[in-house]
């Protein structure tokens, strides 16, 4: 098998290669950062520094935009000095200390890093995630907090405005909260500004509530009294904020052709300039007052960069060809043991290819490959297990067929040949042997509408007493005949929704068998009962019973404890496989108890609904 392979395809030289390159590959990275200077190790700790100093200006504008002063900022200044290893200090406009994460470490700097203002953020250490150029921190709530009712009342239309998104749109939304405890609904990577599904609860999210009227109606006041002093007309806000002009003096041109005359640029920088102006206005009592941020590094040390000698270059080298060698060398090994079982379930494969189902594979250690060899053993042995299955039900199939065929032939070439007399009586068996191959026709029918996936049900409401009766009064002729009690057991009230048909047919095949395998002055008892929201259904016997070993058989097709094709109890050996089929059409399962001698119990456990078909 391996000697028809191309060296080029081998696994074997596969894995070499790619050990090689990955050896050289890295020998190669490690060699050229050992050989670098440390400039790459400035670089990192410039870019750091940077990132530190953004998470610092970051947590100190979080604390100014939630708090109204700076009482209790000792605290934060000493856990960020700690986390990032720098000097955290804050003064206010008069150069009075504030906080410092280190005050014996001497003077501060005489330029200070930054100032921490909530309402004039500096947007290139913390640019807005939306990326407009609003400079107040998104963080700062002021009047606009909504209270938990309103919060819950947002909450609810946002979970409606997303549910319908997904549902009714087929768009992915989550619903994400803001500062104020207004919900929005986020569609990553789907753009809502053109798409109108679920328009109304949208908008419904989108309108303001009464908390935030209120500050909308105290910043509209601020604002246009901003314009008024500008001599502009009145703005309308709303949430954002946004604004619209309230109205607009037409031109006569504008009056005559009624087109609405367009905005002027300057009033709207005017009117911008108003609304920012404003809502730090409105704002300021709610932050903390600006503050300027000292950061500096309390060693000051600068690394060196360094140089490669000759002699560490040939050790270098040295140490390379070794790694090298020995990747090689595990590699040749590893791939060795990997590729033998490999060839061996090839070969394997190939043989059960060919028709030989008995082909298995020797199980050796824990790793992928022997789970790969046991999973191919237990395919081969399900294989196997299947073609004697395969073979005995064509035989199976045959033999029933043959004979009520045979049975019904023989008979009708003897009345023709005036051998036998057409009488009831020989109408009457050949009707019995007619009914006997339709029997087995409309199992077989059944079971393959099971295994198509076409056993269709009808459910209904179905009432259990009503059931269990129907099926006690069908088979009471059959159970008097041979001298068997047949009693039910049944709780009026319980109720299933199911098909009753089906049911019938399940509870009657059971019925059927119990009859067949009790001897006379025996007893067949069907119990139903409640068992949680569904029920249970037990066929028990007091007949001859199943063995331990052949209890674990009984659902298979074409299976009977009566080995020979005697059909001295009746049956075709399907019976059980379709009421099995039937039960897990309505989401239930069945389960067998027996004790030879003694008799079976047979129990069906159903949902209280069936699964959608």
């Amino acid at each position: 098998m391996s000697r028809d392979l191309p060296l080029r395809s081998s696994l074997l030289v596969r894995l070499l290669a790619l050990a090689v390159l990955v050896a050289v590959g890295s020998i190669a990275a490690t060699a050229w950062l050992a050989a670098r200077t440390t400039t790459g190790a400035i670089r990192q700790e410039q870019g750091q520094a940077i990132a530190d100093d953004a998470r610092i200006y970051d947590t100190l504008l979080g604390y100014a935009a939630t708090h109204p002063d700076w009482k209790g900022v000792d605290a934060t200044v000493r856990q960020l000095g700690a986390q990032v290893g720098r000097r955290i200090a804050l003064t206010d406009g008069s150069g009075a200390a504030i906080a410092d994460s280190m005050p014996e470490a001497g003077p501060l700097p005489t330029k200070p890093s930054a100032t921490i203002d909530a309402l004039s953020v500096d947007t290139a250490l913390a640019p807005r995630a939306d990326g407009s150029g609003d400079r107040i921190d998104p963080r700062v709530t002021g009047p606009y907090l909504l209270p938990p009712g309103e919060r819950a009342t947002l909450r609810d239309a946002a979970d409606q405005a997303v549910h319908c998104l997904r549902v009714r749109v087929g768009i992915d939304a989550v619903v994400v909260d803001g500062p104020t405890g207004r919900p929005r609904v986020d569609t990553p990577g789907t753009d809502l500004a053109s798409n109108e599904g679920c328009l109304s609860l949208r908008a419904t999210l989108a309108t303001a509530t009464a908390t935030e009227n209120k500050a909308l109606a105290q910043l509209n006041g601020q604002v246009n009294t901003c314009l008024a002093r500008r001599q502009l007309p009145p703005v309308r806000l709303g949430l954002g904020p946004t604004w619209t002009w309230q109205q607009l003096a037409p031109s006569p041109v504008d009056q005559e052709t009624r087109i609405p005359p367009a905005p002027d640029p300057d009033a709207n920088r005017a009117a911008n300039t108003c609304v920012g102006s404003s809502q730090r206005e409105q704002l300021a009592p709610y932050v903390a007052p600006p503050v300027t941020l000292f950061v500096s590094s309390p060693t000051g040390n600068t690394p060196t960069g360094f140089t490669i000698s000759r002699a560490n270059q040939a050790r270098i080298a040295g140490v390379t060809s070794l790694v090298l060698l020995v990747t090689v060398g595990i590699t040749v090994l590893a791939g060795v043991r990997l590729v033998r079982p490999l060839h061996a379930l090839i070969g394997a494969a190939q043989r059960m290819r060919d028709g030989d189902i008995t082909a298995r594979v020797r199980v050796t250690g824990r790793d992928e490959i022997a789970r790969l060899a046991t999973v191919f053993n237990d395919m081969s042995e399900r294989r196997e297990r299947l073609e004697q299955l395969r073979r005995a039900m064509v035989n199976d199939v045959a033999h029933e067929m043959r004979t009520p065929v045979s049975n019904i032939r023989g008979w009708l070439e003897a009345a023709q040949d005036g051998v036998a007399t057409a009488d009831q009586r020989l109408i009457s068996s050949l009707l019995e042997e007619a009914l006997l191959l339709q029997h087995v026709i409309d199992d077989l029918r059944d079971l393959a509408a099971a295994d198509a996936g076409e056993l269709w049900l009808h459910p209904q409401q179905v009432y259990l007493a009503d059931l269990v009766d129907q099926v006690v009064d069908a088979h009471r002729a059959q159970a008097d005949q041979v001298g068997v009690t047949l009693t039910p057991r049944t709780d009026r009230d319980q109720e299933l929704y199911a098909d009753p048909v089906r049911l019938r047919q399940a509870v009657g095949n059971l019925v059927t068998n119990a009859i067949r395998h009790t001897p006379a002055g025996g007893a067949v008892t069907i119990a139903a009962h409640p068992d949680g929201a569904g029920a249970t259904i037990a066929v028990t016997d007091t007949g001859s019973g199943i063995s331990a070993e052949d209890l674990p058989h009984v659902f298979e097709r074409f299976w009977r404890a009566e080995k020979s094709r005697s059909r001295q109890t009746g049956g075709s050996g399907l019976g059980l496989s379709i009421v099995r089929k039937l039960v897990e059409a309505h989401g239930g399962t069945i389960t067998a108890t027996s004790t030879l001698g003694k008799g079976s119990t047979f129990t069906l456990h159903l949902p209280g609904t069936p699964p959608p078909t």
